[in-house]
């Protein structure tokens, strides 16, 4: 869906400044195939209308069969959910949470018109994405406003919170993963290790009308002092890359990377998927199973870190985030970390424009 949101729906899925009341936490998600028979529907839903060649969604439904057919990404948001809940109580927040999926079940406008009918007319909706792009902000936001619609003229009024990946518990999640990974190395050896940060590909023309590299290296530079990690000592790279091999897309892509660095000695490497917020597919397939095993090919020896998932304060982000926009609550700080501060809450009309042409930045999870 490429088309544009005119200003009363980009206010309708992208937040107000201003305080207001909500009857509704709204958790967003990507969405993934929970059996071997869902996994064709499931990838067709995420690249209707970008003429995927059938034999590349044949090729990506093969990667399911090493996980039995189920992506782990919706139980990865069950879990989020049920430790969020109790966050928001522990602070005086009673407010139901609700979720909803862009691409499989439970989707989106299914649970509007849930929401509908439990007399929700406001809802605040916490996207499962740190950074901002077309497929990762401005995308979710249209595929709520398409739920809307869908749901009719009762369908409750969504507002987003801002992206998070500059926010002081977000780094601090990254870090503590990061030195999980790190605790599993011999203490002499883990100088050096190279600490490789992995972020899902987009292509350039979508990188080009969003902040999305900016961001991505903004958190690296923190998560990395943080940790103590020099500049020289880490990289941002990507994976997941898709599309026609024709497009540019953002690199260089993970297993150059690994290819590069054992071509200059080094010694070992933690890669930390700090795009992701869960291990799902792209991570465990990806990481653990493609470079993992081009790392055993080359003798590199890797330590794959977790993602932040349900770290405690990950979970504790998210209840400030959402306690930032509750009607009477502004007295709560925007945190930040770095020199960007604190995103907008509303989100400019020229944001996270779509690329030129169609292309699929996501597509197994």
């Amino acid at each position: 869906m490429n088309r544009e949101l005119s200003m009363s729906e980009l206010r309708g899925a992208s937040g107000l400044a201003e305080d207001v009341s909500y009857d509704a936490i709204l958790v967003v998600g990507f969405g993934g195939p929970e059996r071997g028979e869902d996994v064709m529907p499931f990838l067709e839903n995420v690249t209707r209308g970008r003429n995927v060649p059938r034999e590349r969604l044949e090729e990506v439904a093969k990667h399911y069969d090493h996980f039995g057919g189920r992506s782990p990404i919706n139980d990865h948001v069950r879990d989020l959910i049920a430790a969020l809940g109790p966050e928001l109580k522990r602070h005086g927040v009673m407010t139901p949470v609700y979720w909803g999926n862009r691409n499989w079940h439970p989707f989106l406008a299914d649970t509007l018109k849930e929401m509908e009918a439990a007399g929700v007319r406001r809802a605040l909706a916490v996207v499962l994405a740190a950074y901002s792009s077309y497929s990762s902000c401005r995308q979710y936001r249209e595929d709520i406003e398409r739920a809307r619609e869908e749901t009719g003229a009762g369908a409750p009024d969504v507002d987003k919170v801002r992206v998070f990946y500059n926010h002081p518990e977000f780094v601090a999640a990254n870090a503590d993963r990061v030195r999980e990974a790190m605790a599993k190395i011999e203490a002499a050896a883990r100088p050096a290790f190279h600490v490789t940060f992995t972020a899902h590909s987009i292509p350039e023309s979508m990188a080009r009308t969003s902040r999305y590299e900016a961001q991505l290296l903004e958190t690296c530079r923190l998560v990395a002092e943080e940790i103590g990690v020099p500049r020289e000592g880490w990289s941002l790279v990507y994976q997941s890359r898709s599309g026609r091999p024709q497009d540019p897309w953002l690199g260089p892509d993970i297993l150059d990377h690994l290819r590069d660095l054992k071509g200059r000695g080094t010694a070992g490497v933690i890669v930390h998927p700090i795009g992701f917020l869960s291990d799902h597919m792209e991570v465990l397939y990806d990481l653990d199973e493609e470079a993992r095993l081009l790392c055993e090919e080359i003798g590199l020896p890797m330590v794959r870190s977790r993602t932040v998932g349900t770290h405690r304060g990950f979970v504790r982000m998210l209840r400030e985030l959402i306690c930032e926009r509750l009607a009477g609550a502004r007295s709560e700080e925007r945190r930040s970390l770095g020199q960007f501060g604190p995103s907008h809450d509303v989100c400019p009309l020229d944001c996270c424009l779509p690329p030129q042409r169609p292309a699929r930045a996501h597509a197994a999870t």
